[in-house]
């Protein structure tokens, strides 16, 4: 399956949550898409529906294949920790995610395609890959060639987000990968317990 390119909203609507970010046509029709999304009588989920959806949710969310997904749930089950803790960790450390997470896309989908232009360097090298693994420390900046890009700017001139586990200075458009965040940390609205208990049934 390709990865989801379609309108954002009804995505957001299916899981009754904007989770793309603000999203004002979501909050216009807050309810599942479909011409029977507004009635009333919806059939209750069953538990492993609600798992399902839950995991959905996250790959969304994070715009993860569900390959690339099902491997960091199993890297997350051999690492030494709360499973979907861990997981979750896994997914904030992509480099795509650091990017939208210090501001410099204003969506995970911007960063992706910022990362696989090359307008973005890891610890001086240029990194073309959205899904290569951060480690404490690591150095995230702008390319040079590409630090007067209008779509970079605008986007940091929005930014008004601040994470205690991410640096990142303005001026020079570099950031640091400070430390892996705690679960109270990421402010997604995932219940990973549902995701780990989908995956091992």
């Amino acid at each position: 399956m390709a990865r989801y390119t379609g309108p954002k909203t009804r995505i957001a609507r299916k899981f009754g949550e904007a989770i793309f970010g603000d999203d004002k046509s979501f909050e216009k029709r807050n309810y599942p898409p479909g011409q029977h999304g507004m009635a009333k009588k919806r059939g209750k989920k069953s538990e492993y529906a609600i798992q399902l959806m839950e995991k959905q949710k996250a790959k969304y969310s994070y715009g993860i294949l569900e390959k690339q997904f099902r491997g960091l749930f199993k890297k997350a089950s051999a690492t030494k920790g709360v499973t979907g803790e861990v997981l979750l960790q896994l997914c904030e450390a992509r480099l795509d995610n650091v990017v939208f997470r210090m501001g410099v896309a204003p969506s995970r989908r911007g960063a992706r395609q910022l990362v696989s232009h090359r307008h973005i360097t890891v610890n001086g090298e240029v990194v073309n890959i959205p899904s290569y693994h951060l480690k404490p420390g690591d150095k995230v900046a702008v390319r040079e060639k590409s630090k007067s890009l209008e779509a970079i700017e605008r986007s940091l001139s929005n930014s008004s987000q601040v994470y205690e586990w991410i640096t990142w200075n303005n001026d020079t458009k570099e950031g640091t990968f400070v430390a892996v965040p705690a679960r109270i940390q990421i402010p997604e609205n995932i219940k990973e317990q549902l995701i780990v208990e989908l995956y091992n049934k």
